[in-house]
């Protein structure tokens, strides 16, 4: 039975980690917790640095070290502690794709610093649009997805002593002239536009190089597109194409350095198929629709931030103070109190309040944003007057528990060839039954021009704090496209695109479908923005109403 391509490439990637863990970056594993990882997470051992596990919500003073604040009150001067980055190790971070923008921006700096740190971020996202952070992606080397994998045998990396000879020949392993070159040429037709990333290619290829024993050569860049290039791919040229020729490269004089080395040049062409035959089935496929993270969850009252400096109290638990945290006095010397005779006994020559590291309490605090409803409303056509009434009860109805649910409503209107909004976000319902006294109605749908009007309100809701959902309430029959021209079929293909753009924005939303038969390009709508689909041919406004809350968790 031959072995399943992903375990020949994990065990690749981590000799090649052995020999060169500081210059290659890492290593981005996805892979859900499992045997199967455990069992390429267990073969980190053979690194040639030690282990060191982060966690997502791990404090600046961990990392960077500062005040250990027990031992100085034990001791009575200052003593510090040294950080996670203060020694060359390999920093293993389960759940990165969880990981704050703070913290990946924190490591890569360390990985940029070339302080001698390697970094495996193993990746447990269940869906394609969890994923590790772009910054830290865009560091490592390698890319190795254990989804779906069977169990098999551990990647075994080369034997310590091996993996230490090849360590000492990296330095003198000499590259073709034109190989960094041949490799960013490559890049760019595989649609990446990271510069890293031939720069990485060229790193794995010097290690792979130096577990052979030899200078760089053909087989050394293959195995590096295959390794490094190829799970960045974007797009796929035809490897069939013919490519404009190239001159000859001009002798190299004599006396050049090691970058002058004579070696067969690998035509464009052969590293092109060696990076489409490590690709999986359907991955370029799945690239090409996007992975646009999507960030706060729409449901609820908005989206909770947990901290220590505002908001509704909580609890307090137990930590250490690190720059971020508050320390809860009370808490702290409620939970030292019990303890002090003990701790008299055992140090009788102390005097005064004995304190431990355990007893340390932190204030928390939960702190809900506004969250704002924006309703996205077809005034088009025969319908527009029924759709625009259901949809002005539907949110009057809605905004009467807006005061206990700390709701805001916002209300865009597209009809002609544009959009119009005709209620800012607003909690006061005076002011919305005064705003939908009149709404006009009648004429084309503008359904490109009614997305893009609802990110910019999203967008500049969010920039005020506010939590926001899109709302969008049409027949799906969109025929005026975003530049006003009367084409069915860009107009079509515009919605797409806003929709596209609505949801990397990170904008939750709801595709409510108010035609009489189901619309199948709402229902695709719908898809691309990763949305709910609610076919509501005859809802009035409680129905409406009703839809919307339990969709949006309300």
């Amino acid at each position: 039975m031959s072995e399943h391509p992903a375990w020949v490439r994990a065990r690749l990637a981590l000799s090649l980690l052995a020999v060169d863990p500081c210059g290659l970056g890492g290593l981005w594993l996805r892979a859900r917790p499992s045997p199967v990882r455990d069992r390429l997470v267990a073969a980190l051992s053979a690194l040639p640095l030690p282990l060191r596990r982060l966690h997502p919500a791990v404090a600046d003073t961990q990392l960077y070290g500062g005040l250990d604040l027990a031992a100085t009150l034990a001791a009575g001067r200052v003593l510090r502690t040294d950080g996670l980055l203060g020694t060359a190790s390999a920093l293993v971070l389960p759940m990165a794709e969880r990981a704050p923008p703070g913290l990946a921006a924190r490591l890569a700096q360390a990985l940029d610093a070339r302080a001698g740190h390697c970094l495996i971020c193993l990746d447990e996202g269940a869906a394609e649009d969890e994923a590790l952070a772009p910054a830290l992606a865009d560091r490592l080397a390698f890319r190795i997805d254990l989804d779906g994998i069977a169990l098999a045998e551990a990647p075994e990396p080369v034997p310590e002593r091996e993996a230490a000879a090849a360590r000492g020949r990296l330095a003198a392993v000499r590259a073709p002239a034109e190989a960094l070159a041949d490799l960013a040429r490559v890049a760019h037709r595989l649609g990446i536009g990271s510069l890293r990333a031939p720069l990485l290619a060229l790193r794995a290829a010097r290690g792979h190089a130096a577990l052979h024993g030899r200078d760089m050569g053909p087989d050394d860049l293959r195995a590096a597109a295959e390794l490094v290039l190829a799970p960045r791919a974007t797009v796929l040229p035809e490897t069939g194409a013919e490519a404009p020729p190239e001159p000859p490269p001009a002798p190299p004089e004599q006396g050049e350095g090691e970058g002058a080395a004579e070696a067969p040049r690998l035509p464009d062409e052969i590293l092109l198929a060696a990076v489409k035959a490590a690709l999986p089935p359907g991955a370029l496929a799945r690239l090409a629709e996007g992975r646009a993270v999507r960030a706060g969850g729409g449901s609820g009252s908005g989206a909770t931030r947990k901290g220590n400096r505002r908001g509704r109290p909580a609890p307090p638990r137990e930590g250490r103070p690190d720059g971020t945290q508050r320390i809860d006095l009370v808490a702290t010397l409620r939970a030292a109190a019990p303890w002090q005779a003990l701790r008299r006994e055992a140090a009788p020559g102390r005097e005064g309040l004995q304190v431990r590291p355990a007893d340390f309490r932190t204030k928390r605090y939960e702190e809900r944003s506004d969250r704002l409803i924006v309703f996205v409303v077809d005034a088009s056509g025969s319908a527009a007057l029924a759709r625009l009434g259901e949809a002005k009860g539907a949110v009057e109805l809605l905004l009467a528990e807006a005061y206990a649910r700390r709701d805001h409503v916002a209300l865009i209107a597209f009809r002609g060839t544009g959009a119009e909004l005709l209620l800012p976000p607003t909690r006061s319902l005076v002011q919305t039954k005064r705003r939908l006294a009149a709404l006009p109605g009648g004429g084309a749908t503008p359904l490109a021009a009614g997305l893009k009007a609802a990110l910019e309100v999203a967008e500049g809701a969010r920039r005020r704090g506010m939590t926001p959902t899109a709302v969008l309430l049409t027949d799906g029959r969109a025929n005026i496209a975003l530049d006003g021209r009367a084409d069915r079929t860009a107009a079509a293909e515009d919605a797409i695109a806003l929709a596209r753009a609505l949801r990397a924005s990170g904008v939750p939303a709801l595709v409510i479908d108010m035609g009489l038969r189901p619309e199948r390009a709402l229902a695709t709508l719908a898809q691309v923005l990763d949305a709910p689909y609610l076919p509501l041919p005859r809802a009035d406004a409680r129905r409406l109403s009703a839809a919307v809350s339990t969709a949006l968790g309300g």
